[in-house]
């Protein structure tokens, strides 16, 4: 008898964290992720010991990091290794504080405490810390779901992770009163309870879909995927091939109404890197400037490799032949006249692009496995790129797009169009460039900001208010894009007043925490 329910509790485990693999986007069935969590509920009425909890959890977790992002292997086998160890980890600490608090204080504060602090871990998990990995935010199940959660307008992901967090403990209360009362009366309400909460937020998301009016003005963008391998990207002697690609695919696509073009992620690349100060100097560059001069009228928004010499030394410079250097995943904003305004990536993907100082005794192992450790040069300011046809531009490159709060603060500072170049070769044909696609979604919708993409290769695409793809480029294909997009200048909700949700779960939380200790040393005091 213990044997089977400790067999069942161990099936159970492993089938929350298959739930949520199964749930995750590109796959069909998102409705799975309002019964995910059922089953590691169950576990936790059956295991009394927080140390044999905690493997249960962590194996869920384990599970779910593995199966849904097992790609990162491709792009950095270490950085892939902490991803799945470290991240499987943090998730455990909001379920353990649920079971403390669910027993001293009981189920009901137990259910809130889950809550409250999955989502505070969420929220902290968002902020650039140096092992930032929010690609499995609850809230981002729904990106290939986007007619169901238009609210993200207001809530931003953390009103999906409270819809899919209250479904799961409401069916979860709810079996368990059906399997001690039967069709019970208060059985009953609790099922209409559930069919409510999974109905009511369906319908409010029709609801506002079907309310956009806001006035705006509409231009002709081109973006370009040039479908370059990554490796050879960085190969010596395949510039300038690349060069020619890049404007070759932009002209097949241009016309006389295009005023815009964007080109993709480190699309200007030099193994050594291009000097910011002296771009018109450089001889590899000139049909860059041929290109420009033959069509006067048109911005071009692009990805390079990058770097400034400075005086003296700077927090990021590092010293080479006595000049102090910082170098830059960077995008640059250039016309006929030249580049008129430069954006230094801002969160590094961990392991790939820095190493966090917490791990820096990891050095020699990541660098043996092609991984970063000295990290480019960041920048600290959300400077929207301004340009001279109007475009009010907010920058991305890469990993970045999945932060809501970043994006967020582009649109405050007046941005009318999110751009996101990427290169997402690294992962291969995998989900991961699926993923990281559909998340641009959610960008759009909290906004209400169409959304212009240019990878590398990956998927290519324009993306309108509503987060509807409007035109794309699938991956492994070479070409460009045109479209004419609405310059939209309205601020929702989300992004005048932020992530009001977390920050009101971390007060709850903190509340709770105060709530569990004073009960802790009320238990003492009456010991004593």
């Amino acid at each position: 008898m213990i044997l089977t329910l400790r067999k069942g509790m161990w099936f159970a485990t492993a089938f929350s964290g298959l739930l949520l693999w199964a749930s995750w986007p590109v796959s069909p069935f998102t409705f799975l992720i309002f019964i995910a969590w059922i089953p590691l509920l169950w576990v936790e009425t059956k295991v009394s010991s927080t140390k044999k909890f905690l493997l249960h959890v962590y194996t869920a977790m384990f599970i779910w990091n593995v199966t849904t992002t097992w790609w990162i292997w491709y792009a950095t086998i270490p950085g892939a290794i902490c991803a799945f160890l470290a991240n499987s980890l943090l998730m455990c600490i909001p379920w353990l504080i649920y079971k403390k608090v669910k027993k001293r204080l009981g189920q009901n504060k137990g259910y809130i405490a889950l809550i409250a602090f999955w989502m505070a871990f969420e929220f902290f998990h968002l902020q650039d810390w140096g092992l930032s990995w929010p690609w499995l935010t609850l809230g981002n199940v729904f990106a290939v779901r986007t007619e169901w959660i238009q609210w993200y307008e207001i809530t931003g992901t953390s009103g999906g992770t409270l819809w899919i967090l209250v479904t799961n403990i409401l069916i979860f209360h709810t079996l368990k009163i059906y399997y001690n009362q039967g069709r019970s009366p208060l059985y009953i309400r609790m099922l209409a309870l559930v069919g409510l909460t999974i109905v009511l937020p369906l319908l409010f998301s029709h609801f506002l879909k079907s309310q956009s009016k806001e006035r705006y003005t509409e231009t002709a963008i081109v973006v370009v995927q040039p479908n370059i391998d990554p490796y050879e990207k960085i190969s010596t002697g395949t510039f300038e091939a690349q060069l020619h690609r890049l404007i070759a695919e932009s002209e097949k696509k241009m016309d006389d109404i295009t005023s815009f073009v964007i080109w993709p992620e480190t699309a200007l690349y030099m193994p050594n890197g291009i000097s910011e100060t002296e771009m018109k100097k450089n001889f590899f560059l000139n049909p860059l400037w041929s290109f420009l001069q033959r069509h006067p009228q048109i911005s071009l928004l692009t990805g390079i490799e990058s770097y400034r010499l400075f005086d003296s030394p700077t927090s990021y410079s590092v010293n080479i032949d006595g000049y102090h250097v910082e170098s830059y995943n960077a995008a640059v904003l250039l016309d006929s006249a030249g580049p008129s305004a430069f954006y230094h990536k801002s969160i590094l993907v961990p392991g790939a692009e820095t190493l966090p100082w917490f791990l820096k005794f990891m050095r020699k192992w990541f660098e043996k496995f092609g991984g970063a450790t000295a990290g480019y040069a960041k920048q600290k300011e959300r400077s929207v790129l301004q340009e001279k046809h109007g475009f009010h531009i907010a920058p991305a490159i890469c990993y970045e797009s999945i932060y809501g709060p970043f994006i967020r603060q582009y649109i405050r500072n007046g941005a009318n169009l999110i751009c996101i170049i990427t290169n997402d070769g690294w992962w291969k044909n995998t989900p991961g460039h699926k993923q990281h696609m559909h998340y641009a979604r959610l960008r759009a919708i909290e906004n209400r900001r169409w959304i212009a993409r240019s990878a590398n290769t990956g998927i290519s695409c324009f993306i309108n208010e509503a987060g509807q793809i409007v035109n794309y480029k699938p991956y492994n294909t070479a070409g460009a894009l045109r479209e004419r997009v609405k310059l939209l200048t309205g601020k929702t909700f989300y992004v005048r007043y932020g992530d009001v949700l977390s920050k009101a779960m971390i007060v709850l939380a903190a509340l709770l925490l105060n709530l569990f200790f004073l009960k802790k040393s009320k238990l003492k005091t009456d010991r004593i």
